[in-house]
């Protein structure tokens, strides 16, 4: 069976998360968007492993189930260097076990723990438990694994389970680096909450034999993932190199001669392109036999939101998001499959956007230094300019 995958989410009980982050509010909202099997996120704090228990029925083989909606249990942790990791694990049970044998300082209070632990020594806790586990948004500067390693062995020491894109990156640009050749890639959305335009922005198609842990744990060993699916890599927040405080786009030359410092005052955080470029192999990507096309994504509510010139979360994008849905069926159908002339019978002001997503030209105006890239018809938005070096410093913009 072919399923859509989101495995990496949070809880409430994570830092900047939405307090509607609750199993009630998740499984109808994946259903909508149209997944099947999502990961809970947060899988090591006790309180929502118990919220995880009480919301779900558990059907066997690692798998929790509510509102025609399965789980497994995944989790992030913060490692030594501030490096995300992203793991799998089997049952409620073994996840109780390593969060007592996890050291951290702030296991009980925030969904996503702190460890002084390193990659190595995680893995080593982990694989105990038949866990999976992998470097979350590998590529970001703030807690991506690449920020702080040229490779992924000088964080592991042996290859991990999997590669999890981010945001700002994907196949093609991933797919520069030769050592990442034999390593599956996986695009997940990092949800905070559960809106259609955050749920499932990214998500993975894999084959699976049945729902279960150990089906998924081998269709990731075994490359059975069919397809990625993501943001456009330009509409990720860390995608271009850019200030944290105004975020002007700037050059990467220019940057590093400022020290990552603005003339606003602000920090630079390199982006992921620029990272990827100093760790390629090849200029162009090498993609291995096994390795599935990435499609690229946008929420379709971010799409509606630029039709009508309104916010994603008012009452009129999500009137309209809703009233496709209810009509025609999930968000993936509709952006994706659905006939044209369908959608126009039910809302014809939405066709000229779902259009040009399709034929893949909307404007974009590319992310960076934490905030997200914008979409448009090309004559409504104004192109995010790009600072560069002359031999000049910042303090002469």
């Amino acid at each position: 069976m072919i399923v859509n995958a989101d495995l990496h989410v949070h809880s409430c009980f994570s830092m900047a998360s939405s307090k509607d982050m609750v199993i009630d509010n998740i499984a109808p909202q994946a259903k909508l968007k149209g997944l099947q099997l999502m990961g809970t996120g947060d899988a090591l704090h006790p309180g929502w492993l118990d919220i995880i228990e009480n919301s779900t029925e558990y059907i066997g083989d690692g798998v929790y189930s509510t509102n025609d909606c399965d789980f497994v249990l995944t989790t992030e942790i913060e490692g030594e260097k501030k490096i995300h990791h992203l793991i799998f694990i089997p049952t409620i049970e073994i996840a109780r076990e390593i969060g007592d044998k996890l050291v951290s300082t702030n296991k009980y209070k925030d969904g996503r723990p702190r460890t002084k632990m390193n990659g190595i020594e995680i893995m080593d806790l982990v694989k105990e438990y038949d866990c999976l586990i992998g470097p979350a948004h590998a590529f970001t500067p703030w807690t991506g694994m690449y920020k702080t390693f040229d490779s992924i062995y000088d964080c592991y020491g042996q290859k991990p389970d999997f590669l999890e894109l981010g945001l700002s990156a994907d196949t093609d640009m991933a797919d520069t680096i030769k050592e990442l050749q034999d390593i599956p890639f996986l695009s997940n959305s990092d949800a905070h909450s559960p809106w259609p335009h955050r749920l499932g922005r990214e998500f993975n198609q894999i084959e699976l034999q049945d729902i279960s842990f150990s089906s998924l744990k081998s269709s990731i060993k075994n490359n059975k993932i069919k397809a990625n699916y993501g943001l456009v890599a330009n509409l990720g927040k860390y995608h271009m190199t850019a200030c944290t405080k105004c975020y002007k786009l700037i050059d990467p030359e220019l940057a590093i001669e400022n020290k990552m410092k603005c003339s606003c005052g602000g920090t630079i955080k390199k982006g992921v392109d620029f990272r990827i470029s100093q760790i390629a192999t090849w200029d162009k990507p090498h993609h291995p036999d096994f390795r599935p096309p990435y499609i690229h994504l946008m929420p379709l509510a971010e799409i509606i939101s630029m039709v009508y010139d309104k916010g994603v979360t008012t009452k009129t994008v999500q009137g309209k998001w809703k009233e496709l849905i209810d009509n025609i069926g999930n968000e993936i159908e509709i952006l994706i499959n659905t006939p044209i002339d369908k959608i126009a019978n039910i809302n014809p002001e939405i066709v000229p956007g779902i259009e040009a997503f399709r034929n893949k030209s909307l404007h974009i105006s590319p992310g960076g230094g934490g905030k997200y890239g914008e979409i448009s018809f090309e004559e409504k938005l104004e192109e995010r300019k790009v600072e560069k070096s002359d031999k000049v410093t910042l303090d002469n913009f």
